[in-house]
């Protein structure tokens, strides 16, 4: 028994054109001959060409009958669906496969017929099975036998030349295949291929390969709900054989979901028109919930819910896997934001905050006086501007006072405005998180506020500097066209530049280090803040769903399959079985990661060294896309 590489499966299967896969193939040549060119008649091919039967391993057990499945005639290939029993009617196989044609769209038919010899008389069943090649006449008509006693297997394909000479007839080899049947059946071959007849609605297959193969399966779903304990005209034998059990609860859950989703929905459609009302697009109250991450993050899941609830049904796969991540998401998203007030609460932690914060707010003020003072003097050595030195540190320090007046006023409702916010965590340690983010920023205000002051009179003298230079050039910059020309200065033009800069030279360093303390200050909260984001970020777009999926039924995210040879004897068909790979983790997280709001923008090391240097605001709150200061 050996193993086929996984390299000649993906090979075949881009040959086959079931998946196309980005890069060069493996370097593995297909071991299928050349399928006839499309639109040939299957009958046409010549004799001698190898032909592939799929065929399900829950059937090999199976009793004698007719092989029930899809032929495609553009890779050569038979998928075996089912195994009708004796005694049947031919004309009530027909209506039942004319009723699974109508509802899933897949031609099926008969493809053959399927002899275990267990206790038949072997002449006997022969002749009848022959026969039935003349009822349903389809081309080519395969005959599978599983010897008596053994585990060797005869397959063979005949093309009829016409109804009534069964004799005159040519044979083809055919290589069988085992599949699990459930497994293609509830697997999703990546990436997804939308194949044409599907939109069409087309029962002839025009995409071939493994993506035929999976495809078929899945849409033949009625055909398998159908088995052998319902009583019915026809007996079937497939993967759900052993009959279909359901629970009472899973069954009540079901007639639930319809009325509970609808109410949801509604429930939700008055919340969102009531966020959508005119009085909160106001100038205030716009610009201060767009720069709050708890409203973006309430409004997230919003839309989140809004999905998660609609009664409209996904139209794909890839819509009801992504409702499922959504819903799993908010689930452990809830259930993280109530273990978190519950730890709070059991532990009076918010008290305990609470009574904390006034002190180490006061710690904080006393800290950043000590710097000023630091920077008012002589601060590593260094000579400043004392002037200046003197209003920008007296400027900062009365900033301070006003601070720890207004903290020192609030501090009589801190403890209860902590606890509403703690209740908030119910609705999930995001927003408790973005909330907490939200506190930060307003907790550092004032940190804030020296960074904008420092950062604007730092830029100011950057600006002005270069203006100055292009002068000492005889160059200026045309404000129109957006360039740098050259002009002619008098000799006034050119004294006053001098001395403008050279008063704006010795007053650098003195703006600059204090751009550069506060500056820092500033990257310190942001990467705090940034640190929270990115936690609510990973929450919010972590496809768990899919990655429980993968871990537990691996076999549900397709990659690709790979081969097994069960038996390769000379005068013996090949029988191969076709086992799926499972999709990687890392390709799992990248298909089916959900969006977040995403309100914070992406700078580059380049162009953030760029806005540090030449004194730029750097505004982490702002939206992808708009513009920058």
């Amino acid at each position: 028994m050996g193993l086929v590489s996984r390299g000649a499966a993906e090979a075949g299967r881009g040959a086959a054109s079931a998946v196309d896969r980005p890069g060069p193939p493996d370097a593995v040549p297909n071991p299928t001959p050349t399928p006839p060119a499309e639109g040939a008649d299957p009958g046409s091919s010549r004799p001698g060409m190898v032909l592939k039967a799929f065929f399900p391993t829950c059937c090999a057990s199976a009793d004698s009958g007719l092989l029930v499945g899809r032929w495609v005639p553009e890779q050569s290939s038979a998928v075996v669906l089912a195994v009708v029993h004796f005694p049947f009617i031919p004309i009530q196989v027909k209506e039942l496969l004319a009723q699974v044609q109508q509802a899933s769209q897949v031609g099926v038919t008969v493809l053959g017929t399927w002899c275990h010899r267990r206790q038949e008389p072997e002449e006997s069943l022969g002749h009848f099975l022959e026969g039935l090649g003349a009822i349903f006449s389809h081309r080519p008509w395969f005959q599978l036998c599983r010897e008596r006693g053994s585990k060797s297997w005869s397959c063979k394909a005949t093309h009829w030349q016409g109804p009534a000479s069964p004799a005159a007839s040519g044979e083809d080899q055919v290589m069988l295949i085992f599949y699990d049947q459930r497994k293609v059946l509830l697997s999703q071959l990546h990436p997804p291929t939308a194949l044409p007849d599907r939109q069409a609605g087309d029962t002839t297959a025009s995409a071939g390969g493994l993506a035929a193969v999976f495809d078929t399966v899945a849409r033949s779903e009625a055909l398998f709900q159908s088995d052998r304990f319902d009583e019915g005209p026809v007996r079937l034998s497939h993967w759900q054989s052993e009959g279909m059990e359901a629970s009472i609860l899973v069954e009540l859950a079901k007639w639930a979901a319809g009325p509970v989703c609808l109410f949801l929905a509604c429930l939700l459609s008055l919340i969102s028109a009531a966020s959508a009302c005119r009085v909160f697009k106001l100038w205030p109250l716009s610009f201060i919930w767009s720069k709050l991450s708890t409203c973006e993050q309430l409004r997230h899941r919003l839309e989140q819910l809004t999905l998660i609830f609609s009664t409209r049904k996904a139209e794909s796969p890839a819509q009801l896997m992504r409702k499922a991540n959504m819903l799993v998401s908010v689930l452990l998203d809830v259930a993280l934001g109530l273990m978190l007030l519950s730890w709070l609460h059991r532990k009076d932690l918010i008290g305990q905050l609470a009574d904390a914060l006034i002190p180490v707010a006061d710690r904080v003020a006393e800290e950043l006086q000590h710097l000023l003072q630091w920077l008012m003097g002589a601060p590593a050595g260094l000579k400043m501007n004392r002037a200046l030195d003197q209003v920008l540190g007296r400027f900062f320090l009365y900033h301070i006072h006003l601070w720890i007046s207004y903290i020192h006023l609030m501090s009589p409702f801190i403890e209860r405005i902590l606890w509403h916010v703690g209740l908030s965590a119910c609705l999930g340690l995001t927003v408790a998180l973005s909330i907490l983010s939200d506190i930060i920023a307003l907790l550092t205000f004032h940190i804030y506020c020296f960074y904008v002051y420092g950062a604007r009179l730092y830029c100011l003298k950057i600006h002005g500097l270069s203006s100055l230079w292009r002068l000492f050039r005889g160059k200026k910059w045309n404000v129109l066209r957006q360039r740098v020309d050259s002009c002619s200065y008098d000799l006034d033009q050119l004294f006053i530049g001098t001395l403008l800069f050279t008063i704006l030279v010795f007053l650098l360093p003195t703006t600059a280090l204090y751009y550069l303390v506060f500056t820092l200050l500033r990257l310190l909260v942001v990467a705090v803040q940034g640190l929270i984001h990115l936690l609510v970020d990973l929450i919010n777009s972590l496809p768990l769903y899919s990655l429980g999926l993968r871990l537990c039924r691996p076999y549900r995210l397709a990659a690709g399959v790979k081969f097994r040879v069960l038996e390769h004897e000379t005068g013996r068909p090949l029988r191969l079985l076709m086992q799926i790979n499972p999709l990687p983790y890392s390709r799992v997280v990248h298909t089916y990661r959900l969006p977040t709001c995403g309100c914070h923008p992406k700078h580059s090391w380049g162009s953030l060294c760029r806005k540090l240097f030449f004194g730029e605001l750097i505004y982490p709150w702002r939206q992808r896309g708009n513009k920058q200061d």
